[in-house]
């Protein structure tokens, strides 16, 4: 009888507790569970091991959210690709707290960004906003990837598909990587794809962002960022005793002879590939995109309005005719991916000039312990690559493979789960 009183009054007491954080963490902790079987054979096969350093990159109108692990060489592979279940808002940055955007650009994930109690299952702040963004005066918070697949500003994934997203960063983190880069962009940005989007009125910020989408098409490694004249700069160094400040004049930029040939080589067939796409008819109409600040503040008096309950229309305001789009995957999967994917410009009849020049693009290790700055400290991430062979520059994209995920099981509800989670501990 002592004994069930004392049930009953630790279960009161759980359920208190309960009540308040969501989920009894300590006793059940969905935030290690450990990676499916199939992906780790694939990570062996690609030469990572469970620990090696991770990295993201995010393609809004395709939808997708693709995973990269380095090799024993120092480069990254894809290892997943998982459909976004849901993003809100259109393509384009995000400007103002309330306008509904998810972020685009270069964001950086440390082990305090975690959430393992968050109310979308799993979730990890992107770390908006960044250096650029507070340098333009964009604001927002808690901009999240998470579970739940419910979105109003996130990249929102199904509970199953997070919590394997969760478990490579957190198995990274365990491997000594102190942060990782999360590369958001609007869409590959391939010739074709920018010559579709040339008249589009977020354009200009879009090229800016393809430099440092380029160098890692190119190195097959996350580019150092920085921010100075408000502005993102890929891959470069400022002089001894000098730094990279966001809304203060840039520095005299340096960056290794190697590196800058072989960007210059991969630039100029891109630009022949991007006349070409010019000339071309485009397999698809440009999806919707937000018109700058002014169209966001319109979203975002909205947003408001409607949170105080009142009468607003269904949809969001747009200065398009295109009404705002949410971009749904029709059927939310994932699997270990095939062969990388590698620059798109370096094919038959490659310049010699390129295959010299990449022998100068190599591995650092300290991309597996990035800065350690604070939130506010000014933007760095990474460091410029040196010297060594990049073995798989010349090749062609390859497409990745995917197959249905597992469905989440139905949801638990908190009583009863920490009922049972209390009954395995003490019995009965």
């Amino acid at each position: 009888m002592k004994r069930l009183g004392k049930y009953a009054l630790f279960l009161s007491a759980a359920l208190a507790l309960a009540g308040c954080n969501e989920t009894l963490e300590d006793i059940s902790p969905k935030a290690e569970r450990q990676l499916p079987e199939r992906i780790v054979q694939s990570m062996k096969a690609k030469g990572m091991s469970k620990t090696s350093p991770v990295m993201m990159r995010i393609f809004k109108e395709e939808g997708k959210l693709e995973i990269w692990k380095a090799k024993q060489n120092g480069r990254y592979d894809v290892i997943a690709s998982y459909d976004i279940c849901k993003w809100s808002g259109k393509l384009g940055p995000k400007f103002t707290e309330g306008d509904r955007q998810a972020p685009e650009g270069f964001y950086t994930v440390r082990p305090g960004q975690m959430n393992p109690k968050s109310q979308y299952y799993l979730s990890f702040n992107i770390g908006f906003p960044n250096a650029y963004d507070r340098a333009n005066g964009r604001t927002g918070q808690h901009l999240m990837v998470h579970g739940a697949c419910s979105s109003a500003g996130c990249y929102s994934m199904t509970d199953e598909q997070v919590a394997e997203i969760y478990a490579f960063a957190r198995d990274a983190f365990k491997g000594g990587q102190r942060d990782f880069q999360i590369q958001a962009f609007p869409f590959r940005m391939t010739a074709e794809n920018m010559a579709r989007y040339r008249t589009d009125p977020n354009y200009a910020f879009w090229k800016m962002l393809k430099e440092g989408y380029d160098y890692f098409e190119l190195t097959k490694l996350p580019p150092k960022v920085d921010v100075c004249e408000k502005r993102y700069v890929f891959n470069r160094e400022a002089p001894e005793g000098q730094s990279f400040s966001p809304t203060g004049a840039c520095p005299q930029m340096s960056q290794p002879d190697s590196l800058m040939m072989a960007y210059q080589q991969y630039q100029t067939q891109y630009d022949r590939a991007f006349s070409a796409a010019l000339g071309a008819r485009a397999k698809s109409t440009p999806a919707p995109s937000i018109a700058g600040h002014k169209e966001a503040l319109l979203v975002a008096d909205w947003s408001k309005r409607r949170a105080r309950g009142e009468r607003v229309s269904r949809e969001p305001p747009s200065l398009n005719p295109t009404p705002t789009a949410i971009a749904t995957a029709p059927k939310p999967t994932v699997a270990p991916a095939a062969p990388a994917t590698t620059t798109a410009y370096t094919t038959d009849g490659q310049p010699n000039g390129l295959q010299n020049a990449m022998q100068a693009v190599t591995p650092d290790r300290q991309e597996a312990a990035a800065s350690s700055a604070p939130a506010d400290a000014p933007m760095s991430t990474g460091s410029v690559p040196v010297p060594t062979p990049n073995p798989s520059a010349s090749e062609t994209p390859a497409a990745v493979a995917e197959a249905p995920a597992a469905q989440p099981k139905p949801a638990e509800s908190r009583t009863s789960a920490v009922t049972r989670r209390l009954r395995n501990l003490f019995g009965g």
